[in-house]
């Protein structure tokens, strides 16, 4: 079970002109990520998914394969640790975290499939069947005058019990945006909102204000990653649930947020955070400290996969029998080719619930025709 081998693989996708979607910063107007395909020495292959830019994280390579080659998969943690104490001057904030989280996903898939187990089993044990998902959509777009209401009006259609929309160009639209939605999707499905880190806090309060009425289930990222101190000041007097996550690095950033009590939901992006590896000591401050967790994703079907299986290994503490509100799955409907395209068995929600694979690692399989269609030359 030596790691024999470690390669990147750049994918990007072009949206069609005029389809670029996204959030109150910016729209994008192509898909883009880092498949990892991890090898033993035996021959069996791991897939993972780095977040960030293919070209930085092909550069990064060279280097954490220094680190990791010969490495026994199941030691592969410690290896990443002295990799992230030898480079402290580079920080965590950056390439070499994007890099370890697709190699980590990559190494306890491999694990999986050389012992047999699903990644569940190895980083906490099955917990759940199936999990909870949220619809990601709502997105701003070139015209989103024009583009909202039919988005929104798929998801009633679609059913989905829980929905997240895209606001933060002014709170004056926030409100606008989330009627809108309300009056759509009826007074029973929950509301999420994701502001993208676009509002100083004397905005995000007004936003916040304006939405209270619509019953909203969450506000994710109101303030900007690093305003840690705005973020204590708004936890404290918000109706509304805050959460953010999704661009903090490692639990060193999560214990800063949540010694602070500055957080209600917990949102780690496993591509992007340290894979399982931080992922697990994210989860378990959180539990810690009773708060809620969710984990970001938005990336192709490997990332989806492993969050799946993240979730469905953590306990579902302080509750017991009676769970109030289950752990989501972020579940992106932006149009997306490397997605679902790229796996030949794309998990996919069926009454809001994506049932947690049992075959060894990710339990998912590549479609290598499908990826090599998108691989940035």
């Amino acid at each position: 079970m030596l790691i024999d081998d470690i390669s990147f693989i750049p994918l990007q996708a072009q949206l069609p002109a005029g389809s670029a979607y996204g959030m109150s910063k910016s729209l994008a107007s192509a898909r883009a990520t880092t498949l990892v395909r991890l090898k033993l020495a035996d021959g069996t292959e791991g897939i993972g998914e780095c977040w960030g830019m293919p070209q930085v994280n092909l550069a990064m390579l060279p280097l954490v394969k220094g680190y990791l080659l010969g490495t026994h998969v199941l030691d592969i943690e410690h290896a990443f640790a002295q990799m992230l104490a030898r480079h402290y001057h580079f920080g965590v904030q950056g390439p070499m975290t994007w890099c370890i989280s697709g190699i980590d996903m990559a190494a306890k898939d491999a694990a999986g499939k050389a012992l047999g187990q699903p990644v569940h089993r190895l980083i906490g044990g099955k917990q759940a069947a199936a999990v909870q998902i949220y619809a990601s959509g709502g997105y701003l777009t070139e015209n989103s005058a024009r583009d909202f209401e039919p988005q929104i009006e798929a998801m009633a259609k679609a059913g989905h019990r829980s929905v997240k929309i895209k606001i933060g160009v002014s709170p004056a639209n926030d409100e606008e945006r989330v009627a809108t939605a309300r009056s759509i999707l009826g007074p029973d499905v929950e509301i999420l909102v994701d502001i993208n880190s676009n509002y100083t806090l004397d905005l995000a309060r007004e936003s916040l204000a304006r939405l209270v009425p619509y019953g909203i289930g969450w506000v994710e990222e109101p303030l900007a990653p690093q305003d840690f101190a705005g973020y204590e000041l708004l936890q404290r007097s918000s109706p509304v649930p805050i959460a953010t996550g999704e661009a903090l690095y490692t639990a060193f950033d999560f214990k800063r947020l949540i010694d602070r009590r500055a957080v209600d939901v917990v949102q780690p992006d496993l591509s992007l955070c340290g894979g399982f590896w931080q992922g697990r000591q994210i989860a378990q401050l959180a539990m810690m400290e009773h708060l809620r967790l969710s984990p970001h994703v938005w990336g192709t079907g490997v990332g989806l996969a492993a969050a799946v299986h993240f979730v469905a290994s953590l306990p579902v503490y302080p509750h017991a029998g009676n769970v109030p509100r289950p752990t989501l799955v972020e579940y992106d409907l932006g149009h997306n080719p490397i997605r679902d395209a790229i796996l030949k068995n794309p998990l996919e929600p069926a009454d809001g619930m994506i049932t947690v694979p049992d075959a060894p690692g990710l339990g998912i399989e590549i479609d290598w025709d499908a990826v090599e269609r998108h691989v940035v030359r």
